[in-house]
């Protein structure tokens, strides 16, 4: 009787341990199967916000201009004390067309602006050095020996609120600025895109230009290399407020605009940082 008691207890017990180890392993397969689940959910939820960018061997600037010879451009933006404008504008228009004419200088002004709607009492200079950043600092330092710029700065310097400058490049896919007949208003729209998101807009924009080059409204695109970085302008010229309407409306006419508004537009949250919008209007033609 005792055997039979001793056999049933072994018995037990070894059901009893053949359970607990069954269920460890049920504890160890669940554990898994949660932190594989997390996995999958962290994973799923970090692709959300993390975008594959293929590894390039090229920088941005070589990939987005025409080619390592391409201009440079410098823009300015003055910020004129109010009852100083009209006086500032004058003193450009005495100075700055005999720098352009001037063939000892490698450099064009190519647009010389007023802010008409937008921050006021602006004044916006777009300059193009021909040679790239040698014919920069080639003008520099002869104009350091030019007495009249040196005396047009000191001048200026009176009548000014702050001032800042950015260097750009242009995107191969742009026209080069070119003369035109006037008198023309231009709006000079602005983007601050996200680090990284460069090439995925000059993709975006190369298929769009095309479409917005119906009525030559397209000056010029350009993006920083110095200053404000992934900053974007495109410069547009119209005969005034209502043409500008117009043409905008009809570029919903021509196929594929419509697909391109969509997919830049979905994207916006994630390319474009601030938009800017000003509508400029020349205080004296050089160029265009």
């Amino acid at each position: 009787m005792a055997t039979g008691v001793l056999q049933r207890a072994r018995g037990g017990l070894g059901r009893a341990q053949s359970w607990t180890h069954l269920a460890g392993q049920l504890v160890v397969w669940s554990r898994g199967f949660a932190l594989s689940n997390q996995n999958r959910e962290n994973s799923w939820f970090k692709s959300l916000f993390v975008r594959k960018v293929d590894p390039r061997k090229d920088a941005h600037s070589t990939l987005l201009t025409k080619n390592e010879q391409s201009n440079l451009y410098k823009i300015q933006f003055h910020n004129v004390k109010p009852e100083c404008l009209d006086a500032y504008n004058k003193l450009c228009e005495d100075v700055l067309p005999s720098i352009h004419a001037d063939k000892y200088y490698p450099c064009e002004l190519v647009g010389t602006w007023n802010t008409w709607y937008g921050e006021q009492d602006q004044a916006v200079h777009l300059w193009r050095y021909r040679g790239g950043y040698p014919a920069l600092t080639e003008v520099m330092n002869k104009l350091r020996q030019n007495k009249e710029f040196t005396a047009y700065r000191k001048e200026r310097g009176k009548m000014l609120l702050s001032r800042r400058n950015q260097l750009l490049l242009e995107f191969s896919f742009w026209n080069e600025p070119t003369p035109r007949e006037g008198p023309n208003i231009y709006e000079l729209r602005s983007y601050q895109l996200r680090p990284g998101t460069m090439i995925e807009w000059g993709n975006y924009w190369a298929r769009a230009i095309g479409i917005r080059q119906h009525n030559s409204e397209a000056v010029g695109g350009f993006f920083s290399q110095i200053g404000n970085l992934y900053m974007v302008h495109h410069l547009w010229a119209y005969k005034d407020l209502q043409s500008r309407d117009i043409t905008r409306n009809a570029a919903w006419q021509q196929e594929g605009w419509d697909e391109v508004v969509y997919y830049t537009g979905k994207q916006v949250f994630i390319l474009i940082q601030v938009m800017l919008s000003q509508i400029l209007t020349a205080f004296f033609t050089l160029f265009i």
